[in-house]
């Protein structure tokens, strides 16, 4: 596996695949890489010839400065999961100055109204941060086609949002969330809770489910989304910042189920300091 230390490094390989024609597949990261990220890459591996990984911490996405600062940053631990499960064949490491030459700063984009709806709301900023990231790691290198986990749905749509702004010739995929075996959503996140709080944390999926037992029973938005709430109401240590009953496709809070559309269920909850995020198609 390569290692590409610098943009001029990527520049290089990037040509050479290139003129061999070969196709590239592609899934930035922030690091502290985990089964989920492992997935990106496995289907990747079947998808394209070459499969490239990026390791940047985005500090344009963080809006809390404490947040960014205690971001896990396991750079060998990553760099030894890759080569152990072979699915890559090269991963960038740019610096700073790689990405933002000219200081890390945000460019703006319109995505719509989709920066607006949920985590847009709590993180403001936080999504002309990821596409100002994601566009210029999309231009650098110069992939066929591009992977995205659905844990962070909506920067999923916001990213296949990018791609129509844009105009980039790539294709943007999106691989099914993977759960530890109690059902929590796997993120890098998940290495600062405790033992304890990291089993617990299963209540997060399990309201989830009984979300989806609801709709299926034919309640509404509102009472489903009451009754997450109730769920964490006087639970020691956990806090809701929110949960959203939200159109697939605008993100916008449903008031009423129509058969024509698709929905799922938007979860954060905030776990001793640790904020978790979790979704789940409703069907």
């Amino acid at each position: 596996m390569e290692i590409l230390n610098n943009r001029e490094s990527l520049k290089g390989y990037i040509n050479a695949q290139k003129e061999q024609g070969k196709s590239i597949g592609f899934a930035p990261t922030m690091g502290a890489l985990h089964s989920g990220h492992l997935s990106l890459y496995e289907h990747a591996r079947k998808d394209n010839d070459i499969v490239i990984s990026s390791i940047f911490v985005n500090p344009t996405q963080f809006n809390n400065p404490e947040d960014l600062e205690k971001y896990p940053r396991t750079i060998d631990k990553d760099i030894n999961l890759l080569k152990e499960h072979g699915f890559v064949d090269a991963v960038y490491i740019p610096t700073i100055n790689d990405i933002y030459p000219n200081g890390a700063q945000s460019k703006q984009y319109d995505f719509g109204g989709l920066e607006s709806e949920m985590e847009g709301k709590f993180r403001p900023g936080h999504f002309d941060g990821v596409g100002t990231v994601v566009e210029e790691l999309l231009r650098q290198v110069q992939p066929n086609r591009a992977y995205f986990g659905e844990k962070d749905f909506q920067q999923l749509a916001i990213i296949k949002k990018l791609i129509e702004i844009t105009g980039l010739p790539v294709e943007i995929y999106g691989i099914p969330i993977v759960r530890e075996e109690n059902g929590l959503a796997l993120s890098s996140r998940n290495q600062r809770l405790s033992p304890e709080r990291r089993a617990e944390a299963k209540l997060i999926y399990e309201t989830l489910t009984k979300a989806n037992e609801d709709f299926k029973a034919g309640k509404n938005p509102s009472e489903i989304r009451r009754a997450v709430a109730q769920t964490f109401d006087n639970i020691k240590d956990y806090t809701l910042e929110y949960i959203s009953i939200a159109d697939e496709e605008t993100l916008r809070e449903a008031h009423e189920f129509l058969p024509s559309k698709s929905y799922r269920a938007f979860i954060v909850v905030v776990v001793d300091g640790v904020r978790l995020i979790d979704n789940l198609h409703l069907k």
